[in-house]
């Protein structure tokens, strides 16, 4: 019989955190190894399962990781995820890095741990955000050579208690799309008198409302005619459902720093 991989979850009394728990306590061929959570978290000594609203698992939710995991899942925060990845890179344990709002020196210190672990960080699992990733790669590639010319908006929506603005997918749609199509201004909103728009920039328009998991739309705007894509989450299992299939697939990878197409299959 196949031993479970022991997956560590860091961040675990968090919103993904919790659906990650409960998503590999559910998953077979995965058992949860590790919860974990900041110093001062109010969920320390907590039972990791009945958090997640799964029952009683016998995990419970610790400041320190102990026992070795397989792998270990990040959805806390940047300083989270900066001393996770430090502990991983030192015990060579694959990290799936799924933290948003890094500062540049952040990102740096995290990327360090793919020098002696299989690291992969993205800013969005999801299967359905990262196939529009494609798509949205291959229509900037095809409109790039339109004569008059595409306007490109990038507009998200999130929860009211996200706190990083633009989103990181957002920011990585601007990215991919700029890739393609050479845009080197990046602005966020819009206000007062900006004059006319630059075919030069790509705008980002962040709204936060209620309870919404997240939801990205990027516009093409040509003279005549509108492309929309719009990809959905409607619940957080389908982030969580992406984390635990790069999880899996970085259990299977030398140490190095690997993107989540690869591990989606994309």
């Amino acid at each position: 019989m196949t031993q479970s991989l022991k997956i560590g979850v860091n961040g675990a009394a968090g919103r993904m955190g919790r659906r990650v728990v409960a998503l590999v306590h559910e998953e077979n061929g995965l058992e949860v190894g590790a919860a974990l959570e900041y110093s001062a978290s109010p969920h320390l000594g907590a039972d990791a399962g009945e958090l997640a609203g799964v029952g009683h698992i016998g995990v419970p939710v610790t400041s320190e990781l102990g026992e070795r995991v397989d792998a270990v899942i990040d959805f806390s925060l940047p300083a989270g995820l900066v001393a996770i990845a430090k502990l991983c890179g030192e015990r060579a344990i694959p990290l799936v890095a799924a933290t948003t709002g890094l500062s540049a020196a952040q990102r740096d210190q995290v990327l360090s741990a793919s020098h002696t672990a299989p690291l992969l960080l993205a800013p969005n699992m999801s299967i359905a955000v990262n196939l529009t990733m494609k798509l949205a790669r291959e229509a900037a590639r095809v409109l790039k050579g339109v004569s008059s010319g595409v306007d490109v908006e990038v507009i998200e929506r999130h929860h009211r208690f996200k706190e990083d603005a633009p989103s990181g997918t957002a920011l990585k749609f601007g990215q991919i799309i700029a890739d393609e199509m050479g845009q080197t201004e990046h602005v966020h909103g819009r206000h007062g008198q900006p004059g006319r728009r630059p075919q030069s920039e790509i705008g980002y328009h962040a709204l936060r409302t209620g309870d919404n998991v997240g939801e990205h739309t990027i516009v093409f705007g040509m003279m005549g005619e509108t492309i929309d894509l719009t990809v959905r989450g409607h619940t957080r299992d389908s982030y969580a459902h992406g984390a635990l299939i790069a999880a899996r697939y970085l259990c299977e990878q030398e140490p190095g720093l690997y993107t989540i197409e690869e591990a989606l299959g994309l």
